[in-house]
């Protein structure tokens, strides 16, 4: 076989095509940047609202299943209900939207609460953890001392 190449040479990785698996260069002076761990949660914290979409699905959700009852897709029940809600006028959607600013104004009244707990109490309750265990160490160490006195007489 002339110009073919045999079975014994090895095949060359052609050098254009190579993928170079380097580090990237750290630029001098700086330094990686440090993941950042999310805040943890407050599970007393009140939940946001639903807007008046997400109102009017809790009720479509259950007409269409019980116009669909072998449908389980999430998705086409998604698409049907955001295509109705398109096709709604605003005189349609009224009751919706009253229901969600009724929910509205009843979680910034919960926040309000929320965040005025949250300023007052953990202060106040450090501070009198921290002043009743201060108090009690200093009574113990005064009646170390005390029984002390007593065993030298």
């Amino acid at each position: 076989m002339k110009g073919g190449r045999s079975k014994a040479e090895p095949k060359k990785a052609d050098s254009k095509l190579a993928v170079k698996k380097s580090a990237p260069a750290a630029k001098p002076g700086k330094k990686p940047a440090a993941k950042k761990a999310k805040a943890t949660k407050d599970p007393n914290k009140p939940k946001r609202p639903a807007s008046a979409f997400f109102v009017f699905m809790e009720e479509f959700r259950k007409t269409f299943k019980e116009k669909h009852p072998n449908n389980k897709s999430v998705a086409t029940v998604g698409k049907a209900g955001g295509d109705k809600w398109k096709s709604m006028s605003t005189a349609e959607k009224a009751p919706f939207v009253a229901k969600a600013e009724k929910r509205k104004t009843e979680y910034n009244k919960n926040i309000e609460a929320y965040n005025k707990k949250l300023a007052e109490g953990p202060a106040d309750d450090e501070e009198s953890d921290k002043s009743k265990s201060e108090v009690d160490e200093e009574e113990d160490g005064e009646e170390e001392e005390e029984d002390d006195d007593d065993d030298d007489e």
